[in-house]
């Protein structure tokens, strides 16, 4: 089975931004999308309220027309599929969706109430990053109304760095750049958990030979015939640092689990939760290895 972007659907605003990215992925990396809803099993309601059969019905036809609905709104070059999957939680169901449609990535959107443009983890984001098998792209808030699903991803972004996994992070990268036709930069997020009581010159000193290093090995890492511009990102914290970094409106930004992680499985670590709250353009968190290197 070809691969294909995997989209986590409510009737929500999340759900129309998380679409939006969708088709913005599905059009730029030429892949099939596969739009999933996913209800609790039938015959679970609660032990308080006996299933009745008649409301699981109604339950599952009215997921079926959000399903239409939402179709109805994807231009007709994207080859979609919706489905209706059950899970005992939406997170585990888009796993299992993932698994069932070889997804290449896994889209949803950000919670309810996050600021327009902005990244804020809901259940379902937060479960998915600290347990997907797959890449999960996260969409801001907003990414329906903002943005005209016909841009195309002009560039990836890397945020690199030299522990375990970043090479898979590399390859994903370059990967998505070859396939979108956009450009690639790496970036280093330099340390800012330097010693207290460090003059303003050794601070820099620090910054700049941890920054020169990692992009060095990154550049080093790449497959032949990819290039990269690089930058290093300075701040006062990891936040300052992203918010001073151009971003364009068809970016992606690629970062690896934390060191945390199990191998094949997500992780969400503290300098990539930073980043999210000030990043204007998709995050996609990537495993620390690939779901088919396991023999």
């Amino acid at each position: 089975m070809t691969a294909s972007i995997v989209v986590g659907y409510t009737a929500t605003d999340a759900g129309a931004d998380a679409l939006a990215l969708g088709v913005r992925l599905a059009r730029g990396l030429n892949m099939r999308l596969d739009l999933v809803i996913v209800l609790p099993p039938e015959g679970t309601r609660s032990a308080a309220v006996p299933p009745e059969r008649a409301y699981e019905e109604h339950v599952r036809s009215q997921a079926q027309q959000w399903l239409r609905d939402a179709s109805a709104s994807v231009p007709g070059d994207i080859d979609l599929t919706g489905h209706i999957r059950f899970g005992d939680s939406f997170a585990e169901g888009l796993i299992a969706a993932g698994e069932e449609f070889a997804a290449r990535l896994i889209v949803v959107g950000a919670a309810n109430g996050t600021t327009f443009g902005r990244h804020r983890l809901g259940s379902v984001a937060s479960e998915l990053v600290h347990s997907s098998p797959f890449p999960v792209a996260l969409a801001p808030a907003g990414s329906a109304r903002d943005a005209d699903i016909t841009t195309p991803i002009t560039r990836v972004t890397a945020a690199v760095g030299t522990r375990a996994g970043a090479d898979v992070l590399l390859e994903e990268a370059a990967a998505l750049t070859v396939a979108s036709g956009g450009s690639l930069r790496l970036i280093s997020l330099v340390p800012f958990d330097v010693p207290a009581g460090l003059d303003t010159g050794a601070i820099t000193l620090v910054q700049g030979t941890h920054g020169e290093d990692v992009l060095t090995q990154a550049r080093e890492a790449l497959p032949e015939g990819v290039t990269a511009e690089l930058e290093r990102a300075a701040g006062d914290s990891v936040e300052d640092a992203v918010a001073h970094l151009r971003w364009e409106p068809g970016e992606v930004v690629l970062v690896g689990s934390s060191r945390l992680a199990q191998p094949r499985k997500l992780f969400l670590g503290s300098t990539a939760a930073k980043m999210l709250h000030e990043l204007p353009v998709p995050m996609i968190v990537v495993p620390r290895s690939r779901v088919d290197a396991e023999a």
